[in-house]
């Protein structure tokens, strides 16, 4: 048997909305949201942080506790998913048959709902933030891991070296995984928490986390990026808007995009 994933049904029946359902469990650190008929599923790293989110929103929504089979959900997946496309990068759910096309960058991160895919918004946001800037010669600072796939992106696009972090050590020994997958050797990986551990100098740093996570972050995820270098940041509500410009205020917003109810923001730092 494989790991079980702790979760929520939050049933979106008679028009709950999505985004106030997402702002609900921001606090609770969901590590995935799937889509379903009438619910939206939200996945968590431990069975307490589902107690607990359970226990605040179960006065605004009617809510099922589930445990999902992670090696269950990865067979289906990998037949269900599709490959993930944004600008040069392709990121396939199993090696594809077909040989690589020198012009786009592939990249394969096997589905596991603890995990990113590459096939969320926020994700998506971060790829193409890293597109955006020339990386050669670039360290690169992934706070948050998971997968792996952002730090796995930024060599893979020109940068000679990335260290990912997280908190969860499942989703260190995942992303170690997908670096022997995909043949990655200059990217390190340690388990630590951005709120409390070191974290180094780095001329480019990718947070796609919480917004309410990047708030409480901000002063440190600053410190951790060079002077002039680019801070990456997503995991952020069109309602965080606002908290995010407050937290980060003074520093260089280059661009802000926006994908379905989530945003992504790329900054220069002072």
């Amino acid at each position: 048997m494989g790991k079980s994933w702790p979760a929520l049904d939050v049933s979106t029946r008679g028009g709950t909305d999505h985004e106030l359902v997402l702002a609900a469990v921001d606090d609770y650190s969901p590590t995935a949201i799937e889509e379903r008929d009438a619910a939206l599923r939200v996945f968590f790293a431990t069975p307490e942080l589902r107690e607990r989110a359970s226990a605040s929103l179960s006065s605004q929504f009617t809510l099922t506790s589930v445990d999902v089979d992670d090696e269950d959900w990865a067979r289906r997946g990998q037949g269900d998913l599709s490959p993930v496309v944004v600008g040069r990068v392709v990121v396939y759910p199993s090696r594809p048959a077909h040989p690589a096309d020198p012009a786009q960058v592939d990249i394969v991160i096997p589905p596991s709902m603890g995990f990113g895919t590459g096939h969320h918004a926020t994700t998506r946001l971060c790829l193409a933030a890293l597109q955006s800037i020339d990386l050669r010669g670039k360290f690169v600072l992934d706070v948050g891991t998971g997968s792996g796939l952002l730090a796995i992106a930024a060599v893979k696009l020109g940068a000679p070296a990335a260290l990912g972090t997280d908190d969860d050590a499942d989703a260190i020994q995942a992303a170690r995984e997908n670096l022997e997958l995909n043949r990655v050797t200059n990217v390190e990986l340690v388990v630590g928490d951005a709120m409390t551990d070191p974290l180094p100098a780095a001329d480019v740093v990718v947070a796609n986390i919480t917004g309410a996570l990047l708030v409480r972050a901000a002063s440190r995820l600053v410190a951790a990026t060079k002077a002039g270098g680019v801070l990456i940041l997503s995991g952020v509500l069109a309602s965080e808007r606002d908290d995010i410009r407050r937290a980060f205020a003074n520093q260089t917003v280059e661009d802000v995009v926006q994908q379905d109810e989530w945003l992504g923001f790329t900054l220069r730092c002072r």
